[in-house]
């Protein structure tokens, strides 16, 4: 598989089979991940694997807490503006209209809708889970570093049959999540992402969201 085609087949998977991910399979696509670009050669990224029954124990957790909780701990970092306006505000809205229209879910029923985000905090099932911090030192050039760390994996995950999805939402959890795996003090959660193979049966999988045009993104000088 060449970059191209695995550009074009990444989606945000939200169902996963049960068959687990090989720890040396996972060493072996972050080991390459390292080898993205960031300035100065910082390699600002770091990153936490959970799985088995460490990821099992993590989701009890969580689903014992999101009850009381269900907006989780805040977070220390805006995931989106809160001022977000357009054309920004518009394609969040259709992202999530497409979701759930792919789910079945109508936009009055509320409880489908919660019930499906909480998936977020199960990673949608997968086998195997990886949380991503950055030192606190770090400046807005490192946080761009880490995107392209996670770019890559993400990438060399669908060339090796496995689907990811990128999950901000674990950011709503870092006093838990930083506790549980041992993240340092010096460090902030950004994201977490689930990892697995794909259900090519499940019906959220087929959802490719909407790219906008190259006019509206590009200028040429």
């Amino acid at each position: 598989m060449n970059v191209t085609d695995a550009l074009r087949s990444r989606i945000s998977v939200r169902a996963f089979l049960d068959d687990p991910v090989e720890t040396d399979l996972i060493r072996d696509i972050l080991s390459l991940a390292c080898r993205s670009p960031s300035g100065g050669n910082l390699q600002p990224w770091k990153v936490y694997v959970v799985n088995g029954a460490r990821l099992s124990q993590l989701k009890d957790i969580i689903a014992a807490k999101i009850k009381d909780a269900p907006r989780g701990e805040g977070t220390e970092y805006d995931i989106y503006p809160p001022a977000l306006g357009e054309p920004y505000l518009s394609r969040r809205f259709r992202n999530g209209e497409q979701l759930y229209k792919t789910l079945g879910i109508p936009r009055e029923d509320k409880s489908l809708r919660r019930e499906q985000f909480a998936r977020n905090f199960r990673f949608f099932d997968a086998p195997a889970a990886l949380f991503f911090s950055i030192d606190r030192q770090m400046g807005i050039g490192q946080w761009v570093d880490l995107g392209m760390f996670m770019q890559s994996i993400m990438l060399l995950a669908v060339e090796r049959g496995l689907g990811t999805c990128a999950q901000e939402a674990w950011a709503t959890w870092h006093k838990t999540i930083g506790e549980f795996i041992g993240i340092p003090e010096n460090e902030m959660l950004f994201a977490g992402m689930a990892l697995g193979y794909p259900d090519p049966e499940a019906p959220v999988n087929t959802l490719r969201t909407e790219r906008a045009d190259l006019s509206e993104i590009a200028t040429f000088l």
